[in-house]
């Protein structure tokens, strides 16, 4: 997959553009496919449950709550996304096992880094539109991501 978001922005006038505020963390810069998401609030058992599934390319778009108090993402399942072939993670929130991520073949980005892991209750909600950063991410519509940023297209674009 070859594109660039400013590109993108630049030549489709149906895509949505993120606010500023992410960072890069996975060893891949540059991922975008279909858009799965999660709404969760320091409660990563729907993440872990979601990337032990297939991801055959998709994104994995999780709605934290813009917390800073827990981690919601870490190496482990960052690598069961990897290996269940997830394209990447953008979390509305915080990641941990920055180092570890970074050396996987997988997009991941988010606000910042805690150590804290999460609870474990199992609360959260699945596959709904969910907003942040001046974009709504919908399950279905396509999501991309590089070093400039973040679009949401209703349909495949690259």
């Amino acid at each position: 997959m070859s594109f660039a978001t400013c590109d993108l922005s630049d030549d489709h006038q149906n895509v949505s553009v993120a606010l500023p505020g992410f960072r890069d963390f996975g060893g891949r810069i540059a991922f975008g496919g279909p858009i799965t998401t999660l709404k969760v609030f320091e409660d990563n058992t729907l993440v872990r449950e979601q990337l032990e599934k297939p991801g055959e390319g998709r994104v994995l778009v999780v709605d934290g709550g813009g917390s800073m108090r827990c981690a919601l993402v870490g190496g482990n399942l960052a690598e069961l996304g990897v290996k269940n072939g997830w394209a990447g993670i953008i979390v509305f929130g915080c990641i941990r096992d920055s180092k570890e991520i970074g050396a996987l073949e997988i997009g991941v980005k988010a606000l910042d880094t805690m150590p804290q892991k999460s609870v474990k209750r199992g609360e959260g909600q699945i596959d709904l539109p969910v907003t942040f950063h001046g974009v709504t991410f919908t399950p279905g519509e396509y999501t991309y991501a590089d070093e400039d940023g973040v679009v949401v297209a209703p349909e495949k674009l690259a």
